[in-house]
């Protein structure tokens, strides 16, 4: 994680499109020092849970699949979710390693219950039959097993999934440089932790490494908290609802400022206000704060790490 907090600090040093701007860091702590928000990790209710095995297994499926939605205006994550806590809830083996080796679009689209080509439909299945194969032939065929070879560190967790699943290595080339993100390994980590509440295998004595998830969500939201500021070019691109490139500079830039300027918050409420908070917590207030604005005007990427 440390290199994920190195290239993105880079990122900001160097940007040419987005702004960290540290005053209206030291605003928005200001105003949030006295009660930190607290968001329960499942609020809504919309995931599977059994405090076990299989629902280390339905966190790897969905985190796998936790990408690009925008495409189709009426698809968002609670659609993901919910599928496939549905699908399970259905059928228990849904998900074993096998399975996943073998679905293809059209069983996808049946098992989330939705009537439509998926966005990327093609690129979530290859991640299914990625996911499926390496863990039959690493882990037994089972997410558990991923998760307890870790010896409770998410920094270790994460090392691995981007070691043994290369659709969840998000990195990019930057002004020569590269920038690691790794959205979707660290939100599986953070996952766990939610919805374990920190024990069994939602246990890491290292839960504090992890960053902020680089999304479209997140930089949209700290953007209107005046934390971030973007060029005039980039805020018409985005007004305008015009695709930016995956791997050009405004999107590097987009993601990597935002995991910055959200260490740079929790680092100023921790260091004058002594008040714990992981970045984790910042990010899904942050989010649940995007998600309830419906006329949040966010980037447009097609990417399948986000």
């Amino acid at each position: 994680m440390e290199e994920v907090r190195e290239t993105s600090a880079w990122v900001a040093h160097n940007s040419s499109h987005v702004t960290v701007d540290s005053s209206g860091i030291e605003e928005v702590v200001e105003k949030m020092k006295e009660s930190i928000p607290k968001v329960e990790w499942d609020y809504e209710g919309i995931h599977y849970f059994d405090n076990g095995p299989l629902t280390v297994q339905y966190l790897f499926v969905l985190d796998a699949l936790n990408f690009c939605f925008w495409p189709d205006k009426d698809l968002n994550y609670d659609n993901l979710a919910m599928g496939l806590k549905e699908a399970l809830l259905n059928d228990k083996s849904a998900f074993d390693a096998d399975r996943l080796q073998k679905y293809t679009g059209p069983q996808l689209r049946e098992l989330l219950k939705w009537p439509r080509p998926l966005p990327l439909e093609e690129e979530r299945v290859r991640l299914l039959h990625e996911v499926g194969f390496e863990l039959e032939r690493s882990f037994e065929g089972k997410a558990a097993k991923l998760v307890e070879s870790c010896g409770k560190s998410a920094v270790k967790l994460v090392a691995l999934i981007t070691r043994h699943f290369p659709g969840f290595r998000d990195h990019s080339l930057y002004k020569g440089h590269q920038i690691f993100l790794y959205k979707r390994a660290q939100i599986f980590a953070a996952d766990l932790w939610g919805a374990f509440k920190g024990q069994g295998y939602g246990e890491f004595n290292d839960i504090s490494s992890i960053t902020m998830f680089a999304d479209y969500i997140v930089p949209a939201v700290l953007e209107q908290l005046g934390v971030l500021k973007f060029s005039s070019s980039l805020a018409s691109t985005i007004e305008a609802s015009s695709e930016i490139g995956a791997g050009s500079e405004e999107e590097v830039e987009l993601r990597a400022c935002s995991i910055y300027a959200v260490e740079k918050m929790r680092e100023l409420l921790i260091n004058k206000w002594g008040k714990q908070v992981l970045s984790v917590e910042l990010d899904l207030w942050l989010w649940s704060v995007g998600i309830q604005c419906p006329s949040l005007r966010h980037h447009r990427t097609l990417s399948i790490y986000y």
